[in-house]
C-alpha cells in the first residue's frame, strides 16, 4: 500500500445520504478536491480504502460522499476515523516548507543540544501553527516561526530550536 498520509478526521454525519462532515488538516484544502480515493480507519495499520465521489469545501471542514457509504447508519460508523490520502497525491512543496506528516514525530533539539522531546502534534492558530513537543520534562508549546525553528531536517528525523523567553 501507498505511503499514507492524515489529511482529516471525520466529525459528524451530514444529512441523511452518507454524507460525511470532516475536519480538515491541510493548510491549502483545495488539495483534497483532485482525491479519487481516500483510506478511513481509527488506527493507519487498519484503514478501508473508498472511492471518492465528492468533496465540497468549507472552510476549515469538508464534507465527503464515499461510494458505498449511502445513509446516515452508515456514515456514524465511520465518525471518529482519520482519514487518509496517498502521498503522493499531494504536490511537492517548495524548499523550506513541510507537510505536517514530515514534522510529527521530528526529534525536537535545542541549538546548544539539549533533547526536548518528539513533535506530538500540531496546533493550527491562524498567524502561524504551534508544534506540540511532547517526551521531555514537560510540554512545550513551539511556535512555528523563524525565532523559534532554527532547522528542520527530515531526513535525520530532527528539528532544531531556540528556546525565547515564555517557552
Amino acid at each position: 500500500m501507498a505511503d499514507l498520509i492524515q489529511i482529516g478526521k471525520a466529525v459528524k454525519p451530514k444529512g441523511l445520504k452518507g454524507c460525511i462532515k470532516a475536519v480538515s488538516f491541510c493548510e491549502s484544502p483545495e488539495l483534497l478536491l483532485s482525491l479519487k480515493e481516500v483510506f478511513l480507519g481509527r488506527e493507519i495499520q487498519h484503514v478501508t480504502p473508498f472511492a471518492v465521489e465528492k468533496i465540497v469545501l468549507r472552510g476549515t471542514f469538508f464534507l465527503l460522499d464515499l461510494d458505498g457509504v449511502k445513509t446516515r447508519d452508515a456514515s456514524e460508523v465511520l465518525i471518529g476515523c482519520s482519514i487518509f490520502a496517498p502521498s503522493y497525491t499531494l504536490k511537492k512543496l517548495p524548499e523550506g516548507e513541510y507537510y505536517w506528516h514530515d514534522i510529527i514525530g521530528l526529534e525536537v533539539v535545542t541549538d546548544d543540544g539539549l533533547s526536548l522531546g518528539r513533535i506530538e502534534t500540531i496546533v493550527p492558530t491562524g498567524s502561524n501553527d504551534v508544534y506540540v513537543c511532547t517526551g521531555g520534562e514537560r510540554e512545550i508549546l513551539l511556535p512555528a516561526i523563524d525565532d523559534v525553528i532554527k532547522e528542520i531536517d527530515v531526513e535525520k528525523g530532527t528539528m532544531v530550536v531556540t528556546l525565547i523567553e515564555g517557552l
